[in-house]
């Protein structure tokens, strides 16, 4: 059985880590798995999408539209922008955290309003955590990536033991100890 997981944000909240990491589990699951590049503007600041594909045999590392099992978004904004890829009966699990684009920014938009909500109304399957403020209970706002993939634990299709072990293979040493700890409370957050 294949499993598409996109995930999407922002350059820097460490999108590229997270693709590594469940790739990893894959791996070590004994799944064939396919990682994609990162599409769009992967320095800070610009939107980014990396698309995950696991299953016992992936040709393309790409997700169509409708395609994507899980969408794990690291931002509300970048949720809503790639709601098209969400197959129906599909799974957003996204943090709340709100980045302002460009445009919101320079004043020529405003951020939507009650986003997650409006995502909701559609019959969406959509759960919304604070990710960062895990990560800050954790020791550290920079584990709010490894956060989110522990709240995400139920749907990404992995044993919970080969994830948490992925997160250890993957996160850098010095980091490490913070990351497990923000992972392991995000599971029990997901839990309740």
């Amino acid at each position: 059985m294949a499993k598409n997981i996109m995930i999407v944000g922002v350059g820097g909240q460490g999108t590229l880590l997270a693709s590594k990491i469940l790739g990893k589990a894959a791996m070590d699951s004994g799944m064939d798995v396919k990682v994609s590049e990162v599409h769009g503007m992967s320095q800070r600041g610009g939107s980014v999408v990396t698309y995950v594909r696991v299953g016992d045999e992936v040709y393309s590392p790409v997700i169509g539209k409708g395609d994507a099992d899980v969408i794990l978004s690291f931002e509300v904004l970048e949720a809503a922008r790639w709601l098209p890829n969400l197959k129906i009966g599909g799974t957003i699990v996204t943090s709340t955290q709100q980045i302002n684009p460009m445009p919101v920014i320079t004043g020529a938009a405003e951020y939507p309003p009650h986003l997650i909500d409006d995502i909701r109304a559609l019959g969406v399957d959509i759960r919304a955590f604070d990710a960062m403020k895990i990560a800050e209970e954790a020791g550290s706002v920079r584990a709010s990536n490894v956060a989110l993939i522990g709240l995400a634990a139920d749907v990404l299709g992995f044993e919970l033991p080969v994830l948490r072990d992925a997160v250890a293979a993957c996160v850098p040493q010095k980091a490490l100890e913070i990351n497990l700890k923000a992972f392991d409370l995000a599971v029990k957050l997901a839990a309740e």
